[in-house]
């Protein structure tokens, strides 16, 4: 029998900062700086890693073997059966436990840590349960009486992936804390991120020469440089208090600027530390994260985009047949014309169609074809239209222009300056702005959104219309949200209103990435003396998916059955916020209600 077991808790994916164990300092990985440290202690008897699934963690258990060292191989997930069982394995009394995080453990750290837990006859010993050590130097002790309990009854998923919270929840086992004379908690020495990279290769670049370096001399360094490694919103063990979708987060904020490719997606914009962040799969209204846990898609599906529900089974078959024969090659793909000959005979006033596969550049396509047509390079714009250059220069001559616009204070770092001057926003249902910009500013387009949250006033879309017609000025409706909602095609068809050329996206594809630029042939017609290309807008997984999407909007009139909910919707929450003296805004267009709460809060 074993009496104490180091057991090293590590694995390459880790949801923070991948393959982590394996970066080197000094030319040493740190998998194996970890065991080295460990092996100083003198009164462990064994040290072992215990890893994941071989497959995932196979330069681990390589870069372990290679030095002599052992290395068990358990569940992936389920750490503490991991720890279980290679317990058992070792038939081992006592079990110290270490994370692959923590680079500067000290075998003096755990053997002082011994001392205490044999002196008070304890069943649980660590210095974390009132830290006074740096965020890094973590230890715990458990007996194996212990650890079999925690397996046996640990049912919450956060217990068997932590491994000891059931250990120190209950009271039935006895436990002691080690504590330093002085506090060092507010420093931070662990490996979590690329901002604990830049610390920690500062304490081995300073103790690269020195021999028998221990964590006193660590904690001296660390003090004498506060400004490096204290650390005020520093959450200790964070992976055990957070879900793995935002420990996903954290590890893509290092690596993705932003963190992902679309603002709405952002965890922060809803609930910080709590949102689920990121899907594994999908149905109906139904949205699983990577946990497994099931939610029903209150949130507008997908940014608007899934119509017709999650995975939608006759779109994906008439998708799953195009990837089967091929998605792309040399020569072009007939879908182009069916989607075309579809969308223009929903839409008589249109004679031509181009494609693209997201809203922003729909929308910069649609501003150059308009531009080269009446050669006029300012515009009149009012909603939402993306992020390209064109539409963000609004904010160049007042970086306020496009707040009311949807999204609030823009950034314009990177837009040409010279663009100033050329995008003048107008508020919806204000005809009068407008026609002052027209008369004033030598507009050639007028750019905005059918509807978005409010309806139209005083025959204004109709004095949009006429004023465009009489100044010569393209019409742009920019239907990427509010196409195929209520109506089979544009919202502008419901208000009897023609553009001159129309943008179509999110529903048309039903979660597929396909938009649809339609517009008058005279107009049209000068995308031919302008440059406008790119090799993904020819592929057909897009363009076969809108083919399927409209053929079962058609068949079920999708338009009827969302602006029914949505109206029913409207109603219950009217009732709701009537009944608990709630005052609350409710808007938008049946098939996209909203509400607001009318608070300081």
């Amino acid at each position: 029998m074993i009496n104490f077991l180091a057991i090293i808790q590590a694995r390459i994916n880790s949801n923070r900062l991948h393959n982590k164990v394996l970066l080197e300092f000094n030319g040493v990985k740190l998998i194996n700086i970890i065991i080295k440290n460990l092996k100083k202690s003198k009164y462990i008897d064994k040290v072992v890693v215990a890893t994941g699934d071989k497959i995932l963690n196979e330069d681990l258990i390589k870069a372990v073997k290679k030095h002599k060292n052992e290395c068990f191989i358990g569940d992936e997930y389920d750490v503490l059966s991991r720890y279980y069982k290679c317990a058992k394995k070792y038939k081992a009394k006592n079990i110290v436990r270490i994370t692959g995080d923590c680079p500067f453990i000290d075998g003096e750290i755990v053997d002082n840590l011994i001392k205490i837990y044999n002196k008070n006859n304890a069943d649980y010993a660590s210095n974390t349960l009132q830290p006074t050590f740096p965020d890094g130097m973590d230890a715990e002790i458990f007996n194996f009486i212990s650890l079999e309990k925690a397996n046996k009854f640990s049912r919450k998923k956060n217990y068997r992936e932590h491994v000891t919270p059931y250990i120190i929840k209950k009271s039935n086992f006895k436990k002691v804390n080690y504590l330093l004379k002085k506090d060092y908690s507010n420093y931070r020495i662990t490996l979590d991120n690329y901002d604990d990279l830049v610390r920690i290769n500062n304490i081995f670049t300073k103790f690269k020469n020195k021999k028998n370096t221990n964590y006193k001399n660590i904690l001296k360094y660390i003090e004498a440089n506060p400004s490096i490694f204290k650390v005020k919103s520093s959450i200790r063990n964070l992976g055990s208090k957070t879900i793995n979708g935002q420990k996903l987060w954290e590890r893509a904020k290092q690596i993705i600027p932003g963190g992902n490719m679309i603002l709405s997606k952002r965890p922060e914009m809803f609930l910080p530390g709590k949102w689920p962040t990121y899907f594994s799969k999908t149905k109906g209204c139904k949205v699983w994260d990577i946990d497994n846990r099931a939610y029903q898609d209150f949130a507008y599906m997908g940014v608007g985009t899934n119509l017709l529900g999650y995975s939608n089974a006759k779109i994906d078959k008439s998708v799953f047949e195009v990837i089967k024969k091929g998605n792309l090659s040399t020569l072009n793909a007939k879908e182009d014309i069916v989607l075309a000959e579809k969308l223009i005979s929903i839409h008589p006033w249109a004679h031509m169609v181009r494609f693209a596969r997201s809203g922003g550049e729909a929308n910069a396509i649609a501003i150059r074809i308009a531009r080269a047509a009446t050669g006029k390079d300012n515009i009149a714009v009012c909603g939402y239209h993306g992020w390209h250059d064109w539409y963000l220069s609004s904010n160049i001559q007042n970086k306020k222009n496009l707040d009311s616009h949807l999204l609030s204070e823009l950034k314009i770092d990177g837009v040409p300056k010279k663009l100033k001057g050329t995008v003048f926003p107008f508020v919806y249902n204000d005809y009068n702005k407008l026609e002052n910009i027209v008369k004033t500013k030598n507009i050639g387009v007028i750019k905005m959104e059918v509807m978005r949250n409010l309806l139209p006033k005083k025959d204004f879309l109709v004095k949009v219309r006429k004023l465009a017609s009489k100044k010569n000025i393209v019409l742009i409706f920019d239907e990427c949200t509010s196409g195929f909602r209520e109506t089979y095609g544009g919202l502008h068809k419901k208000f009897k209103v023609e553009p001159d050329i129309a943008i179509f996206g999110k529903t048309l594809g039903n979660g597929y990435a396909i938009n649809a630029i339609l517009g008058k042939r005279e107009i049209m017609q000068a995308a031919q003396t302008t440059f406008i290309s790119s090799t993904f807008w020819s592929e057909r997984i897009g363009t076969t998916a809108a083919i399927s999407a409209l053929t079962e909007m058609e068949r079920i009139q999708s338009w009827d059955i969302v602006s029914s909910k949505g109206r029913n919707i409207k109603s219950k929450w009217k009732q709701i916020f009537n009944n608990n003296k709630i005052k609350a805004d409710i808007f938008g267009i049946q098939s996209i209600p909203s509400f607001v709460f009318q608070s300081e809060n």
